[in-house]
């Protein structure tokens, strides 16, 4: 899509959630010049620790925005145009609900849920309210993932062959003891599910979403004290014919070292590369375009892990409220990202390929497979 420009209006904007994704939202909502009219976390020390963070990003004083440690409470007394919520995976679901439900907009961290049944409510209740709901997804706003759009929908690659995501990082015990949550099927779900879901969504949208058949294994090789995986992989066939692999792991030894997208056609060639699908590794097409040499030279710099699309999602996201249309990713986008990881976690636990559409499987289905 074309370069998005911030929204300067005065959108009632509230975020639910403080914890380490939350200075992204704040600084996305800022930089869209949105009113940041309150935040909640079930700890109080995390809101006042995010809102002195991001003192310099907001508009409104910090002593001006609302507190709540009850996210019902915010939702009666701020009444606000836009809610992104991050807080623990498994509680998005409820949370989105009770929001579109009071006929508020939301940005719904990844994933959307931890089930395709929720997912599925998310989709019919913000359809019954008029309401609009993105996933955080992020990631597609990169500069290099957009010029491989912009590719893939002028079909430069002519017929697809296969294609493969690669999210090779690294989450130690430290990382885990930061939040209870981390590494529970209930509420959050394995490698797959929390790190590897964004390139996994881009892998499912470059090669034509409609899949047929998913095979997975999943293992956790390093993280005794978890429930989940640490590793997965998985080949998958499109419904368009091509072939696409998976493989994601917090595995790494000593720190990140890539989240990489490949796509093979027969007229093109691209890796999209760097720790968050930011540069252009390699890009060669059969017919040379103008703006080529301009592409081969992105190479983006993020400030943290997450990358620099909060602000033009949240951007979209005001857009698509103003202009009534839907957001760039939206739900039906999020729930094709679940769908995919869900369906390689019933092929492990199974041990038989998986056809989609699935109808329904849940992380919470995975307890006790991963040894």
């Amino acid at each position: 899509m074309d370069k998005l420009e911030v929204w300067k209006v005065n959108m009632k904007y509230a975020l639910i959630g403080c914890g380490r994704i939350a200075e992204n939202h704040i600084k996305a909502a800022a930089d869209n010049r949105f009113e940041i009219e309150a935040v909640c976390d079930i700890i109080p020390e995390r809101m006042e620790t995010l809102l002195k963070q991001t003192a310099a990003e907001t508009r409104n004083p910090i002593g001006k925005i609302g507190r709540h440690t009850d996210y019902r409470q915010l939702i009666d007394k701020t009444a606000p145009e836009l809610v992104s919520i991050a807080t623990e995976s498994g509680s998005h679901a409820q949370i989105a609900l009770d929001c579109i439900e009071a006929g508020i907009n939301v940005i719904i961290e990844k994933p959307m849920a931890l089930s395709l049944t929720d997912a599925d409510k998310i989709i019919e209740a913000a359809a019954a309210r008029n309401v609009k709901v993105s996933v955080c997804h992020q990631n597609r706003f990169n500069p290099a993932v957009q010029a491989l759009r912009k590719a893939m929908d002028a079909e430069r690659f002519g017929k697809l062959s296969h294609g493969s995501v690669h999210v090779r990082w690294n989450r130690g015990q430290e990382y885990y003891r930061q939040a209870p949550w981390r590494g529970t099927w209930a509420q959050d779900g394995g490698a797959l599910m929390n790190q590897c879901i964004h390139g996994i969504d881009l892998l499912r949208w470059m090669m034509g979403d409609e899949i047929e058949t998913v095979y997975g294994v999943t293992k956790q090789q390093f993280h005794p004290y978890l429930e989940i995986e640490d590793l997965g992989m998985a080949v998958i066939k499109f419904a368009n014919g091509a072939i696409a692999t998976v493989e994601g792991t917090t595995n790494v030894y000593p720190k990140n070292l890539e989240e990489t997208l490949y796509i093979f056609g027969e007229k093109g060639t691209v890796k999209v590369g760097g720790t968050q699908t930011n540069t252009i590794d390699t890009w060669i097409f059969a017919d040379e375009f103008p703006a080529d040499n301009e592409i081969r030279a992105i190479q983006e710099q993020a400030g943290n892990v997450y990358g620099n699309g909060h602000t033009p999602l949240f951007a979209d996201v005001a857009a698509a409220i103003r202009e009534g249309r839907a957001p760039y990713v939206d739900a039906v986008a999020g729930r094709n990202a679940l769908e995919l990881v869900l369906a390689i976690y019933k092929s492990q636990r199974d041990g038989l390929p998986v056809n989609l559409p699935l109808k329904d499987f849940a992380s919470t289905d995975m307890v006790g497979v991963i040894k």
